[in-house]
Order: structure tokens, then sequence, then C-alpha cells
């Protein structure tokens, strides 16, 4: 199992260095402009925010579920904890929007 996943590993690697490799031997053509750069990197940022922003909010949800389970006495307390989390998991989309708007109105 070990040299399976070592062989996949260096598969993969391989297979990623020649994904990067291509536009290196592309013919010609004109190069993309800043603004197309700074799009691509948008997305890839909005993606890797906002599924750090689902992983946050699955386990707080969770988390609240189980500890109301154990102590239901402690809902009010419990459901205060949750909204203040969720809200401040949810400002780090807000942010990362932000940010990519900013940063794509001041590329040229």
């Amino acid at each position: 199992m070990r040299t399976l996943m070592r062989f996949l590993s260096s598969l993969f690697m391989v297979l990623a260095a020649f994904c990067f490799a291509v536009p290196a031997f592309a013919q010609g053509g004109a190069s993309l402009s800043p603004k197309t750069w700074v799009a691509i990197g948008a997305g890839f940022a909005m993606a890797i925010a906002s599924a750090g922003c689902a992983i946050g909010q699955g386990k707080v949800a969770a988390s609240a579920a189980e500890g109301i389970a154990r102590n239901p006495s402690a809902r009010t307390g419990i459901n205060l904890a949750l909204f203040l989390g969720l809200a401040l998991i949810e400002s780090l989309a807000l942010y990362t929007l932000v940010i990519i708007i900013y940063a794509f109105t001041q590329a040229k």
C-alpha cells in the first residue's frame, strides 16, 4: 500500500510538472494582461477561502450540536458562541472578496 501511494505521488508530481511546462512550449501569441492574472488568482483565492469557511462552519455546527446534546441546559450559551463563531468564519469569505475586488481595481 505504501509503495502504491509513493508511486501515485510521484506520478501526480510528474503530471503537474508537465501541466506547468506546457505554456513554455506554446508558439507565439500575446501574453496575458495583469488583470487576467489577477482574475485567475482571485478565483483560486476565493475557492480556498470558501473551502476553509465551509470546513470551519461544519466543525462549528457539529460541535454546537454535540454540546447541546450533552448539556441541554447550556443551550443559550452554546447558541451565542455558535452564532458568533459562524459570523467570524463568514467574515473571512467577505474579507477575501473585498481584497479581491480591491486588487482587481488596482491592476493595470
